[in-house]
């Protein structure tokens, strides 16, 4: 799984330490911002079900679609994560028992 830092943005707040990756297992991209210090919970926080946004352009749309403001990602962050999800994931066993879908 990768983790990128990037800052992201929404009204008058910033959250420079939001994370943005690829998580193989569930075969979408995910995101994290403005977390809660004392639940550890995040504002924003997508791609947790499987192949829910298999590219990267679909999870930045989506977080924009919520007004949220994506930058500070590095070129070399980008290519990473797409290099990544280019790369076949074969079903987990949850997948192959029917638990997860």
């Amino acid at each position: 799984m990768s983790r990128h830092t990037l800052t992201v943005s929404k009204r008058q707040k910033t959250d420079p330490d939001a994370v943005i990756g690829y998580d193989p297992p569930l075969r979408t991209f995910f995101i994290q911002a403005f977390a809660d210090a004392d639940t550890e919970m995040h504002e924003l926080w997508l791609g947790t079900a499987l192949e829910e946004y298999p590219s990267l352009e679909s999870i930045v749309s989506a977080a924009r679609t919520r007004g949220y403001d994506l930058s500070n990602l590095s070129r070399e962050a980008i290519v990473a994560m797409i290099k990544e999800s280019s790369t076949p994931t074969p079903p987990s066993i949850g997948e192959q028992l029917g638990i997860v879908r």
